[in-house]
């Protein structure tokens, strides 16, 4: 049986080859998997499972970025690296900000 995220060999369609610019936060997804990696916070196989555990409707509607995010989030919170309390208030933080961004 294959899980929702398994889709080698299955029709998809026209796939869109054109390549974007990755957006800074995009880009420190990627730069806070490494660093966790680096830490030995996180792991391929750890990240793989979090991005398969998502959920068939979450792991559709979320972009690659996304769903590395949520992957990475969730692995955190099971660990105990950071609470669901931490990660509200500083969500919470961040929504406060009058720049979101730098």
């Amino acid at each position: 049986m294959r899980a929702y995220h398994d889709l080698g060999g299955e029709p998809a369609g026209p796939i869109d080859q054109d390549e974007h610019e990755l957006q800074l936060w995009e880009k420190r997804v990627e730069a806070l998997l490494v660093l966790l990696r680096r830490r030995k916070l996180s792991t391929t196989d750890e990240n793989r499972r979090g991005l398969e555990s998502l959920g068939a409707e979450t792991y559709f509607a979320a972009t690659y970025a996304e769903r590395r995010m949520l992957s990475m989030t969730n692995n955190l919170l099971l660990k105990g690296v950071i609470s669901v309390e931490e990660l509200a208030a500083k969500m919470a933080e961040i929504e406060s900000r009058e720049d979101q961004l730098p």
